[in-house]
């Protein structure tokens, strides 16, 4: 039988002695003085500590009617302190556990604040943008007459124009890179899909701009009619407008002459 050095012994009992140092002992205790403990907590803005308490509540009492709305308690204290993770797993684990219960819109909600409350800068990959936009919808989809709805129906606007603007932040990247073509779609992409944000008379106009660049004066000009059609009033118009009537057309017509009638300008 193989020996274990001793000082490795000594090691391993150090380690065993601080790890059981560290367990919570277990002290049963009624599952009204755990709850009230946690709401304190919770009141009193200790969210860890509140999360811990509503755990413990399901942890000792786990059939009773207080262990339910602990695990609710615990997915709103996690929120609080920011720890969206754990929240939306607590939120996950609830309403697959109990989808008849009475806070069940609320435990919807809940998730789809954990998601919207991490949208980032645009500059930023929108996967938390695109869950909360669908987290909102579901809240809308299963409870359109709660009292949730309404909210989530405002916070699907700001989703939706947070999105646009990452496509604009890309199709201006595109431009700025030269290559107009993969800006267009970008831009179009706004124009189809986010046609009610505020991100469209500029995605118009850049449209009209992207295909001026590449001397497509026609299309260009459709793209203008279309913001001036719309958007009559948009600081944007003003500079399609001027895009496709004059600069633009001069340019054109300055890409159509031969190089010997450049020069005779230039001379005379």
């Amino acid at each position: 039988m193989t020996r274990i050095p001793r000082a490795a012994a000594l090691v391993i009992a150090v380690f065993l002695a601080g790890c059981a140092a560290k367990e919570t002992p277990y002290v049963e205790r009624p599952v009204q003085e755990i709850y009230n403990a946690a709401v304190d907590r919770l009141e009193a803005g200790n969210y860890a500590d509140a999360a811990t308490e509503f755990d413990e509540v399901e942890r000792q009492h786990p059939y009773s009617i207080w262990a339910t709305k602990a695990q609710i308690q615990a997915a709103y204290a996690h929120y609080q302190a920011n720890k969206y993770d754990e929240a939306i797993i607590s939120l996950d684990r609830f309403i697959q556990l109990h989808p008849g219960n009475r806070d069940i819109a609320y435990a919807y909600y809940l998730k789809a604040l954990c998601y919207y409350e991490q949208i980032s800068d645009v500059a930023r990959d929108q996967n938390n943008t695109q869950q909360a936009l669908s987290a909102l919808r579901e809240v809308i989809r299963r409870f359109p007459n709660s009292r949730y709805s309404r909210d989530a129906t405002l916070k699907i606007d700001l989703t939706r124009d947070h999105l646009a603007g990452k496509e604009m932040a890309v199709g201006r990247y595109y431009l700025r890179r030269g290559e107009p073509l993969a800006a267009i779609n970008r831009f179009r992409r706004v124009v189809d899909d986010y046609q009610t944000t505020t991100h469209v008379p500029e995605a118009l106009h850049r449209i009209a701009e992207a295909y001026a660049t590449v001397g497509l004066y026609a299309e260009a000009k459709k793209a203008a009619a279309v913001l001036g059609h719309n958007y009559p009033g948009s600081e944007w118009y003003g500079d399609s407008y001027d895009l496709v009537t004059t600069n633009g057309e001069a340019r054109r017509q300055q890409a159509d002459k031969g190089l010997f009638t450049r020069a005779w300008d230039w001379v005379f």
